[in-house]
């Protein structure tokens, strides 16, 4: 059961209560270059982007944002906004529908008040983000004694200190994020934070390493409050491609039935002594030719008769490898056997008849 929370708005988007989990997503471009970020926000977008955020480290990125959003009217755009609230001002007044100020190095409330007040204006969203690298004081010894030394019931603390001071000016379209590279961390600290407010979450997990480990840790991690019903909405951090954050969004929420599934789902055994099939280049095959408007079925591909025909019935398509072929199924029934050459063709046809 999802986690009841104010509905808000951000842009043409809606987030909170009852509204499907959205998948942001972020830019990796020089904001300031428009033809590239652009360029990049619409390959997300063409993969299911549906908040975007671009960095606004100077002037002339936040000043940037009029330029793209004239070419994304409809995709929401967030300026994330670090220390100077100045920007932040600047890309609200610019045209972004929301902003991400973090609690740990924009502490002027006088200029937090400021941000607020533009955007209320403006009619925008705020995102209060608190990451664990910024929330300690820096230049902290390690040693030296902190009262706050729980690090996730600091993040929490932090965070609702300043949702509180926004809700004072009198402005409620307002998210939380709470995020470390530490999963536990992040998870006790959104648990924390969650059972105090009735704020949407944005899920994460900050700085989550390279492509096969951000997803682990990002499955791991927002599954966990996913699974929970905490989070509204998602982002996977990747050092790699933002469309492949993308994709990993959703299979993520797909997972947990949060969304539904766009594209084909692949389940395929691991492969053991009893395979007489390469199922590894059939598989690798089939996810690299799958035509990009493939209806969202299930294909089996499995290598032995142990647990390949059970598997195959229960998908929409499939394959039970033999010695150099593999029976075809389709909705259960055994078509017919298939040379071990011909499975990606037979496969991919019989997919592709289904969206017909």
């Amino acid at each position: 059961m999802r986690r009841r929370t104010r509905v808000i708005h951000l842009g043409r988007v809606r987030i909170g209560g009852e509204h499907p989990v959205v998948v942001q997503g972020m830019t990796k471009t020089h904001t300031s270059d428009v033809a590239a970020t652009v360029e990049q926000i619409r390959q997300m977008a063409a993969r299911g982007c549906e908040v975007v955020r671009v960095a606004v480290p100077r002037e002339e990125d936040a000043r940037a944002v009029a330029d793209i959003k004239k070419a994304i009217p409809r995709l929401p755009l967030v300026a994330d906004v670090h220390f100077d609230h100045r920007l932040a001002v600047l890309a609200l007044e610019a045209g972004a529908d929301g902003v991400r100020i973090n609690p740990g190095n924009m502490r002027d409330l006088d200029a937090v008040a400021e941000v607020v007040r533009v955007a209320a204006a403006c009619d925008a969203c705020i995102r209060i983000g608190v990451n664990s690298g910024s929330v300690r004081p820096r230049g902290r010894p390690d040693d030296a004694p902190d009262v706050d030394d729980d690090l996730a019931e600091l993040m929490a603390g932090r965070a609702l200190e300043y949702l509180d001071f926004v809700e004072c000016q009198g402005f409620g379209n307002v998210k939380l994020s709470l995020k470390a590279s530490d999963v536990p961390t992040t998870i006790r600290a959104c648990r924390l934070a969650a059972e105090r407010c009735d704020c949407p979450f944005h899920l994460g997990i900050t700085a989550a390493g390279p492509p096969r480990t951000s997803l682990v840790r990002s499955a791991v991690g927002m599954g966990v409050l996913l699974a929970e019903g905490i989070g509204d909405t998602v982002r996977v951090s990747m050092t790699g491609s933002p469309v492949e954050e993308i994709a990993a969004a959703y299979e993520i929420l797909e997972v947990l039935d949060l969304r539904k599934r766009t594209r084909p789902s692949i389940v395929s055994c691991p492969t053991c002594g009893r395979c007489e099939i390469d199922l590894v280049k059939v598989v690798a095959e089939v996810e690299r030719r799958m035509p990009t408007d493939a209806p969202p079925v299930t294909i089996a591909v499995m290598g032995c008769v142990v647990n390949g025909p059970g598997e195959a019935a229960d998908a929409d398509v499939g394959i039970a490898g033999g010695k150099g072929f593999a029976f075809l199924f389709r909705k259960g029934e055994k078509v017919r056997r298939v040379d071990e050459t011909e499975v990606v063709n037979v496969l991919i046809d019989e997919v592709m008849k289904l969206k017909r």
